[in-house]
């Protein structure tokens, strides 16, 4: 696994981190990726336009002129499509261009993304955002001390409010959840800058309390079905008291 320094706001190094190879490890799939963010930009499309045909402009109910005799085509309206003020012919109508992207192939563009940022050294891990309260001019020097040039894409915890309002008001900063983690916004910035609790793949440790939570209803429901078949029994003991 490739292992990057993990940083504090500061710009201190105060340990490693490893990288799963899953997800900043694999060989960038350039197509997945067009088509990913191809996906991406026509589902941001409103589909709003319209034109309105010959049916749906006003006027033209009236023949304009006779069928024959006068040397000219013969027309039936003046609102169809060679006039001017007639409707158009095939022009646009409201749709909706988003396209159907398989979850697999989402996965794989967003795999292939951070792998290429990672490959180049633009991602940066920090330890937490600890920031005392929301300021701009914080974000400011912990994006300097981190040494980030260009744009960047920070990745906040989804309860952290205050690296939220940090950050947000930079124009060159773009703020995300990590479920809001997509395959256009890693690419279209320069560097990505994850909290250690918000970096894909990382190991998590294992909650001890709920595997005791576990055994316990283990033993709780091995322990009722026990009772159970004490009831099962006894009563079938009496029922054949009673019947002899």
């Amino acid at each position: 696994m490739p292992t990057i320094p993990l940083r504090d706001r500061s710009g201190a190094e105060v340990g490693t981190v490893e990288l799963d190879d899953a997800v900043f490890g694999i060989e960038p799939n350039v197509p997945v990726m067009h088509q990913v963010v191809t996906a991406q930009l026509a589902a941001r499309r409103s589909g709003t336009q319209s034109t309105k045909t010959r049916a749906e402009v006003s006027g033209g109910g009236a023949k304009p002129f006779r069928q024959k005799g006068t040397g000219r085509a013969r027309q039936g309206s003046i609102r169809a499509p060679q006039f001017r003020g007639g409707g158009v012919a095939l022009g646009p109508k409201p749709r909706s261009y988003a396209q159907r992207t398989p979850k697999k192939m989402v996965r794989l563009a967003l795999r292939s993304a951070l792998s290429d940022r990672a490959a180049e050294g633009r991602v940066i891990v920090v330890e937490d955002w600890d920031f005392p309260a929301p300021r701009t001019k914080d974000g400011i020097a912990c994006l300097d001390a981190l040494g980030v040039e260009g744009t960047a894409l920070v990745v906040v915890p989804f309860d952290h409010d205050v690296a939220q309002l940090t950050f947000r008001n930079l124009p060159q900063v773009h703020v995300l959840t990590p479920n809001e983690l997509n395959t256009y916004d890693v690419l279209v910035h320069d560097v990505v800058v994850f909290s250690a609790d918000t970096l894909p793949g990382a190991d998590r440790p294992s909650s001890a309390t709920e595997d005791t939570g576990a055994a316990d209803n283990a033993a709780e429901d091995t322990a009722a079905e026990d009772t159970a078949a004490e009831d099962t029994g006894a009563e079938a003991a009496e029922n054949g008291e009673v019947e002899s």
